[in-house]
């Protein structure tokens, strides 16, 4: 004949518990306490499994142990009760199955795009298809990385055109090299009115000429029309309320630039200005 009633160690083993769980039940008010034998000890009879199959089979489910106290605890309405939690618990695993179904995206992306280029929005991506694998540099998708974070994948993807020329025309993607290196040279060491800085900030100012001009022969200033004209099909009204303004985004951006190289910027971009048409 089986026993009418068992110790803790015979409850927990068979439901597939712990005593030290059991104990806990009994501590936040989940598991009422039970009889006591004569020897002090805990005495769970048939309605006492069950709770404790019941209690075992919902955090199975993930539900959490204060909600199936409060689901327990609603007296005549502990169906409703229950089923309340678990139209809670079912919203809560729709929401982290769409996150994993979102993250299990993001590496595949990676996976065949490549870590780096894998990292960048599809928008940014497919910018880029059909250029050579070797052509797109560790420092140009790092910028492009900063540049979405900033701009968004739109204007990642307008950037991401610089790197298309670059890579149709390896003259410029030199020149490119070089003016880099100049820039770089301008440390902090340089004082902000050295001639130098002109110098360097009327090469930039021609290689970004050249490189503009690049651009519009190739058609590719006509790709990024197409660009805005897709994003906004695709986004319309979008609500960025929850993202970080261009402004905000580079005040939080760390930069390691001396201030004759920041000099050398402003003085090429006023070379920009002056070339620009007059309306």
């Amino acid at each position: 004949m089986p026993p009418r009633q068992v110790k803790i160690g015979d409850a927990a083993a068979f439901v597939g518990t712990t005593p030290r769980a059991i104990r806990h039940y009994h501590e936040i008010g989940l598991l009422p306490e039970p009889e006591r034998g004569g020897d002090g000890r805990r005495r769970y009879g048939y309605e006492d499994m069950i709770r404790l199959l019941w209690i075992r089979k919902m955090a199975d489910a993930g539900i959490a142990l204060d909600d199936i106290r409060t689901a327990s605890t609603t007296g005549a309405d502990g169906e409703a009760g229950v089923a309340g939690v678990l139209e809670r618990l079912a919203g809560t695993l729709a929401a982290q199955e769409a996150e994993l179904r979102r993250q299990r995206t993001a590496v595949q992306r990676m996976r065949t795009e490549g870590s780096r280029l894998g990292l960048l929005s599809d928008f940014v991506t497919d910018r880029l298809k059909g250029l050579p694998a070797d052509s797109l540099r560790q420092e140009d998708l790092d910028g492009l990385l900063v540049t979405e974070r900033i701009f968004g994948p739109l204007g990642a993807a307008v950037r991401a055109t610089r790197f298309i020329a670059l890579a149709a025309h390896p003259a410029l993607r030199e020149e490119s090299d070089r003016v880099d290196a100049a820039e770089e040279a301008l440390d902090d060491g340089v004082a902000v009115d050295d001639p130098r800085v002109a110098q360097v900030a009327a090469e930039r100012h021609a290689f970004e000429s050249a490189l503009h001009a690049a651009i519009e022969r190739s058609g590719l200033d006509e790709d990024d029309d197409a660009l805005f004209e897709a994003w906004d099909a695709a986004h319309p009204a979008e609500d960025e309320t929850d993202s970080m303004s261009a402004f905000e985004a580079t005040t939080k951006l760390p930069y390691d630039i001396s201030p004759a190289r920041l000099r050398c910027m402003e003085l090429a971009e006023e070379l920009s200005t002056q070339d620009a048409p007059t309306t």
